[in-house]
């Protein structure tokens, strides 16, 4: 009796032992899987701290440079529902207008996926509400805070700066897509917004958003500066290329060798990285004072 009560006791305690490890691996829970579409959501989502959730994202999300690894879903209205789907992604964060309202119905069929759709940003208060409601969105509004806050610390740096400095002309942005494919930014493009920002005055236009760039128009306007996507200046073959465009060797821009060409994401994004995208900028078109 004795050597059958001491075997019982032997298999309770053995049973006793292994039941925490049990339960502790059925309180396992899974990350869920996000699709991002839209670089400045990208941007704030990776600087949230959510990168490794991404598991695809489109053209335009370029930084962190990590996420140009990732499967791409396209560029806007070449974008479908069905390559989307076939990612079977938990949540789906797209920017404003970026996905057709067909590829928008067909996500929104499907139960299983959460779809956010944010506002385009083009201001410094636009950028710090996109910030608070993705942070929002996941639930961790103190990180969101914390973008927020180095935001805000640039765009300190941006006003102390242009505080001390005084602008050395107008400038111009040119969007390039090849030479046969220019235009020339006007009044409410993202152009007018961050030169506003940066302190730079945008030459004078009567005309709204892009229009295709002539000769007569460029020369007309002599800006002293001429601002381009990195991207746009190497579909004209780089600094060499410039002279595709008809009319720019008659520009101030030009003969002073005042072409700027900065990343499309950081200065149009209008992003975590605004502040120092137009510090950057206000720097390269304006003077310093003593």
């Amino acid at each position: 009796m004795r050597k059958l009560f001491a075997s019982l006791t032997i298999l309770l305690a053995a049973f006793a032992c292994s039941s925490p490890e049990k339960t502790e691996v059925s309180s396992e829970t899974t990350t869920p899987k996000i699709i991002t579409a839209g670089g400045t959501i990208s941007e704030i989502v990776v600087g949230l701290g959510l990168g490794d959730q991404i598991i695809a994202t489109d053209r335009t999300s370029t930084f962190p440079a990590s996420l140009q690894s990732l499967p791409s879903i396209g560029y806007r209205n070449q974008i479908k529902a069905e390559g989307i789907l076939s990612l079977s992604p938990d949540m789906i964060l797209v920017e404003e207008g970026y996905l057709n309202e067909e590829v928008i119905s067909q996500i929104q069929s499907v139960s299983t996926i959460k779809l956010e759709v944010f506002p385009k940003t083009q201001s410094k208060e636009q950028t710090i509400d996109l910030i608070q409601q993705i942070a929002a969105f996941f639930e961790i509004e103190e990180q969101g805070q914390a973008m927020i806050a180095e935001l805000e610390q640039d765009l300190q740096n941006l006003n102390d700066f242009l505080s001390n400095s005084k602008p050395n002309g107008k400038a111009a942005f040119v969007m390039a897509r090849g030479p046969e494919s220019l235009f020339i930014a006007g009044d409410g493009s993202f152009s007018e917004s961050i030169f506003g920002i940066a302190g730079v005055e945008q030459v004078e236009t009567n005309f709204e958003d892009f229009v295709p760039l002539t000769p007569e128009a460029l020369i007309s306007l002599n800006p002293d500066y001429l601002v381009m996507f990195e991207s746009g200046l190497e579909s004209l073959g780089g600094t060499s290329g410039l002279t595709k465009i008809p009319g720019i060797t008659e520009t101030t821009a030009f003969q002073k060798d005042q072409i700027i060409a900065m990343d499309g994401l950081y200065l149009s994004g209008f992003g975590p990285r605004m502040g120092k995208a137009a510090l950057e900028l206000a720097k390269a078109t304006r003077t310093q004072e003593n």
